[in-house]
């Protein structure tokens, strides 16, 4: 446990000092590239500043939220503070879909009105702005992959890289062919694939605070594999499995024991059953003697904690 610790430890420097850098370069460039998108007058640059303005937002709160979670359990949260990772990973999540809502609803506007776009500050300023992009999306990148706060983060800076590529591309047709239209369509284009991403880490992050079971485990089997294994044990059931965190599951249940077995002994075998199987190192188990539970009904599939 001690190891675990001091990994998580380091862990959420890693994650602060990586979120530091990202949002040094990501605020700093987001300036320019307003200044361009106005003077250029692209939809692609100045939908691009605005979510770098958000990123830069969005890679504050998961820098906050970094460094909240590694405050020690107390009292009144004896989990600790890593749930406020998934609430950051959630909020980001929610606001990428705002982008795009808002990114879709501009770039409609401009194909019904279309705006002429200066294609060489455009060019400039979106291949400086793509150079960023790269540098921080590979800081991030190389981060905690079962953080969902650090994917939150780097899914807003991929969602940049995206949309500096289109701003590139658009910026290419338009000195080549001056058909403005390119603009906006990117733009939605990018809009489109940023929300895939933005939908999946809203869903993650929702299912974690709404105590989901996690993808590689549930209730039902639990119920069925916990008897199969251990002969001590006759009827497990009220099994709850939810997530802390991504990497970090629990797990609660009422386990029937066979007459004259050692219920000591079958404590210690379901405990260590659950590490080492199902990688369960958190669990609430309740004994039981078999008669106690020989009507036990079964149950449904629920698994909320």
């Amino acid at each position: 446990m001690a190891h675990d610790h001091d990994h998580s430890h380091h862990a959420g420097q890693d994650s602060q000092r990586r979120l530091a850098w990202a949002i040094l370069l990501t605020g700093g460039f987001m300036v320019a590239e307003v200044v361009g998108g106005i003077l250029s007058g692209s939809l692609a640059l100045l939908a691009d500043a605005g979510h770098m303005l958000t990123d830069t937002a969005a890679l504050a709160l998961a820098w906050f939220a970094a460094r909240i979670s590694r405050r020690p359990a107390d009292e009144k949260r004896s989990f600790g503070y890593h749930r406020v990772q998934i609430l950051a990973a959630f909020v980001n999540g929610l606001t990428l879909i705002a982008i795009v809502v808002w990114i879709l609803i501009e770039a409609i506007r401009r194909l019904l009105s279309p705006v002429e776009v200066m294609g060489t500050p455009m060019l400039a300023i979106a291949a400086l702005g793509l150079v960023v992009n790269l540098v921080v999306f590979a800081i991030l990148h190389a981060g905690d992959r079962d953080n969902l706060n650090i994917r939150g983060a780097a899914l807003h800076v991929l969602g940049d890289l995206l949309g500096s590529v289109a701003a590139i591309v658009a910026a290419l047709v338009i000195l080549a062919t001056g058909w403005m239209p390119i603009d906006p369509l990117l733009s939605m284009l990018v809009a489109l694939l940023i929300l895939r991403s933005a939908w999946k880490l809203t869903r993650e992050s929702g299912h974690i605070l709404l105590e989901g079971a996690p993808d590689e485990l549930d209730a039902a089997t639990l119920r069925r594999e916990i008897p199969e294994q251990l002969e001590a044990v006759c009827n497990v059931h009220h099994v709850h499995v939810w997530s802390l965190t991504p990497g970090r599951h629990l797990v609660s249940l009422h386990a029937a024991i066979e007459e004259g077995e050692d219920r000591q002994a079958a404590l210690v075998a379901i405990r260590s059953l659950l590490v080492e199987r199902y990688g369960l190192d958190h669990a609430t188990i309740q004994l039981e003697s078999r008669h106690q539970c020989a009507d036990e009904p079964e149950e449904g599939a629920g698994h909320q904690g």
